[in-house]
């Protein structure tokens, strides 16, 4: 959630719009304007919050910012509305985001060759967590220091969050928002009642949501002979991980740190390799194949779908003919051995680019981001927006809500997509990354194999703070 936790719209859009599937378009494109804009009593509102608010500050000489992405800030034709913290930017500073489209495949490659030609672009989205610390080695984007003060009102709650990402001893990454979105348990409540399995929610609510629970449903529902299964998702591994606290790769007094040897790790994975011996993970068991079928949690044959919340960030008529009318979500269950309560932790944060020509319009920029979460009469109107264009009940913004908070006072930040393609492509193999265990590799086997390699790679990119 705080005044903080509660939805925060545009970062679960972002989530959703930079799927490489959904990336298309030409290199370049200008926002012509709103395309559903907010209505005209809301702006109002909006305008005097925003104007009558002291935490924003100054004026702004250069009011277009240039934004490159493959998604738009501005609203588009996925039916979004005109996000809540652009509207307090145009009201409050007359500010506008230049659109300048790219592909997630090609996104990095044409913000090189943008910089090259100092076409200026402004901004960058750092929340796919592969921008940090790579940009900072690479040089393509700057510390942001000069342009936000993280000592302010508006920065106290994410502040902390902020300092975790520093490299060099400056900030890269603006994270206006701590979110616990990045992967939630998805069920659907008919299928427990049905089955006589308790609901996870309750579970959640009465403390007692955690590894063993959930095993236990599992065990009392698969049965894939009868098209009963457990568990289904790409890339759903990393997310349960999270549950440990323990990141495979962290950042740890500006170094990064190799935790593939951590005790908690190896639990989770020997967990893993049970829930697959047993049947419980879908992918490739029987005739299940290796196409995930998130559809099955409405038709009533799969438990578990262990998602991001971006699927269900659409109108209500897709999201419900997926998952059902009767579809809820709760956190990842909790590892018993933890020091808290731990569960995936996304940011919903921006990279200001070198060559940028207006860095302080990027900074009013992500001060009104940060006011669209602090503001109670912002709050107010981002949650009923939400709840206007997705048809979210009460219930499931509390539980997101609450997820966020859980996020921002415990939060996992994991660095290993940050570093480079090559260890990505090591850490999530299915052969002896971090995924193995669910397909059948022993966790022993995968580490001796992986450590070294990754170790190497850490030590490379920490060896580059020295010399810069």
């Amino acid at each position: 959630m705080k005044s903080y936790a509660r939805i925060g719209l545009s970062c679960l859009l972002a989530a959703m719009l930079m799927s490489p599937l959904m990336a298309c378009g030409s290199k370049e494109e200008e926002s012509s304007g709103p395309k559903k804009d907010m209505a005209t009593e809301t702006r109002e509102q909006l305008k005097e919050l925003a104007k009558s608010d002291e935490r924003l500050t100054g004026d702004l000489e250069n009011k277009t910012i240039k934004w490159m992405s493959d998604w738009d800030i501005n609203s588009d034709d996925t039916g979004k509305t005109t996000p809540i913290e652009l509207a307090v930017f145009q009201e409050r500073y007359g500010g506008k985001v230049e659109f300048h489209q790219t592909t997630y495949a090609n996104r990095y490659d044409d913000l090189a060759n943008a910089i090259n030609s100092d076409e200026g672009i402004d901004f960058f989205y750092g929340g796919n967590w592969d921008a940090f610390p790579k940009g900072a080695v690479r040089g393509m984007f700057v510390p942001y220091d000069d342009y936000i003060d993280l000592d302010s009102e508006l920065w106290a709650d994410v502040k902390d969050a902020n300092d975790a990402m520093m490299w060099n001893g400056k900030h890269y990454m603006a994270i206006v928002e701590v979110t616990g979105d990045n992967c939630a348990i998805i069920y659907n409540r008919k299928t427990m009642d049905e089955n006589g399995l308790d609901d996870p929610a309750e579970l959640f609510e009465k403390g007692k949501w955690d590894w063993d629970a959930f095993q236990d449903m599992l065990s009392s529902f698969v049965d894939t002979s009868n098209e009963h299964y457990g568990i289904d998702s790409w890339y759903f591994e990393s997310g349960l991980s999270a549950s440990t606290g323990v990141p495979y790769v962290g950042l740890e007094d500006g170094k990064l740190v190799n935790n593939l040897r951590n005790e908690a790790i190896e639990d989770y994975q020997n967990w893993m390799y049970d829930l697959w011996q047993s049947d419980y993970i879908a992918l490739g068991v029987g005739d299940y194949g290796w196409t995930s079928r998130d559809y099955y949690i409405g038709e009533g044959k799969l438990l578990f779908y262990p998602c991001g919340l971006w699927a269900l960030g659409s109108e209500k008529s897709q999201w419900s003919k997926t998952f059902g009318e009767d579809v809820f979500f709760v956190p990842v269950p909790q590892y018993d051995k933890a020091d808290a309560y731990y569960i995936p932790t996304n940011v919903n944060a921006y990279c200001f680019v070198k060559g940028g020509h207006n860095p302080e319009g990027v900074g009013k920029f992500m001060d009104c981001f940060r006011f669209s979460k602090v503001s109670e009469g912002a709050q107010q109107i981002s949650d009923q927006q939400f709840r206007d264009d997705y048809e979210w009940t009460d219930e499931m913004i509390d539980m997101k809500n609450k997820m966020n908070e859980m996020a921002l006072e415990h939060p996992v930040f994991d660095y290993y997509n940050g570093i480079s393609t090559d260890v990505t492509s090591v850490l999530d193999s299915s052969e002896h990354g971090v995924r193995a265990a669910s397909r059948g590799v022993p966790w022993t086997e995968s580490v001796n194999s992986i450590y070294d390699q990754i170790q190497n790679y850490i030590d490379e990119v920490n060896e580059t703070q020295t010399s810069n």
